[in-house]
């Protein structure tokens, strides 16, 4: 960007402040301070209480699902939707190279391969043509499932992640893993509030996963939940995250090796508070992503917006800027004016321990990690 001034004075009047400017800060502005002293009142602050319940409620609605169940963060949440989906030490799991570690750290808890395969360009999320290409190579079908014929592991789940809120092409990618009986589980940590197709992202996995981390447009400090339209799936996911206790008056028999992932009624009653507010934030968000498109029109930069047939929730606002030498000269003179600002994350095979992984190309994903920045996305009041 030639004018790094330009932006910095925007977005200096836009969030009307001189000091710094965080990327993502979280707004408590309803009913948060009741809720969560209403919680500390009645003593019910751990993994049961009314605020749980409410929340798993609130999220069945917001993602249009028959079931919701509260962990304690959106990685742990992606570890059990994948291994309630049947993914198993020694199996292969597709995702993309573009996107947060935990996606990738997820497969990896349950002894299972990422493989990373290319994004497309308008989505920044995981490509179905690559999907299809990647399976059309290197897939047979089998009896009990989908495997890798070169390398004879299960392919047992396809994770695309909903890159900054924006929604995966979810039509082409549900017809290429249906034909190869590999089910699909969203990384929806990103997106809550985003439609593909006036659906929510996060109703078309067999399991979905959001996170409710303090960066999030809405959130319970930390927190996650597993959604799912498998009713049965989603009481054996509640059962497993709370240890896998057998219900008893007094006794204690666990059948299962479970997980101690329950959210607490805390952070339940803060989250409740924020989701009674969801729809006002994304609201605020988009009006400030729409000041970002007419700014950056004027500028000649591409500011990434929502493609037809999606609503974005704009979580992290971004731009493209033409190579990687622009991209580190922009970063370095937003943040030395106090102006956070950060590159999309490093490629997942350039980390050490993903770098044995499979890979395809990645001609779009790498194209992007060199030009891709989020600015200020935080809702303005």
């Amino acid at each position: 960007m030639k004018n790094s001034g330009l932006f910095i004075e925007f977005v200096r009047d836009a969030f009307n402040t001189k000091e710094f400017i965080p990327l993502h800060e979280p707004r408590f502005t309803g009913n948060e301070k009741k809720y969560v002293l209403e919680t500390i009142d009645s003593t019910f602050v751990s993994s049961v209480g009314a605020f749980v319940d409410q929340f798993e409620e609130m999220i069945k609605t917001v993602s249009d699902t028959k079931k919701g169940v509260a962990l304690v963060n959106g990685t742990a949440a992606l570890q059990v939707a994948l291994r309630l989906a049947g993914v198993n030490k020694g199996d292969e799991v597709i995702t993309q190279a573009l996107t947060f570690v935990a996606t990738a750290n997820a497969i990896n808890y349950n002894q299972a391969s990422p493989v990373f395969l290319d994004v497309d360009l308008d989505t920044m999320g995981l490509s179905p043509s690559s999907v299809e290409a990647f399976l059309d190579e290197h897939a047979e079908l089998r009896e009990d499932g989908c495997y890798n014929k070169k390398t004879g592991n299960r392919i047992s789940a396809c994770v695309p992640m909903h890159t900054f809120g924006f929604p995966v092409h979810m039509d082409e990618l549900l017809k290429v893993c249906s034909k190869w009986n590999v089910p699909i589980v969203e990384d929806a940590a990103e997106s809550i509030g985003s439609k593909y197709k006036n659906k929510p992202t996060g109703s078309f996995g067999k399991l979905s996963v959001f996170s409710f981390n303090g960066n999030k447009i809405v959130t319970a400090g930390g927190g996650g939940a597993i959604v799912t339209n498998d009713i049965q799936l989603g009481d054996f996911a509640k059962y497993l995250t709370t240890t896998a206790k057998k219900p008893h008056k007094f006794e204690y028999f666990h059948d299962e090796v479970g997980y101690n992932y329950r959210m607490p009624n805390l952070n339940a009653s803060l989250i409740c508070a924020q989701l009674e507010q969801l729809d006002d934030f994304i609201a605020k968000k988009r009006a400030l992503a729409n000041r970002y498109d007419e700014f950056f029109k004027e500028e000649a930069i591409n500011f990434r917006t929502e493609l037809p047939d999606t609503y974005a929730n704009y979580w992290l606002m971004c731009v493209q800027l033409n190579n990687l030498e622009e991209r580190n000269q922009f970063l370095e003179e937003t943040n030395g004016k106090g102006i956070m600002t950060r590159p999309i994350w490093k490629l997942m095979y350039k980390l050490p321990m993903y770098s044995h992984c499979f890979r395809d190309d990645q001609k779009n994903a790498e194209f992007l990690e060199d030009r891709i920045v989020n600015i200020p996305s935080s809702v303005i009041n």
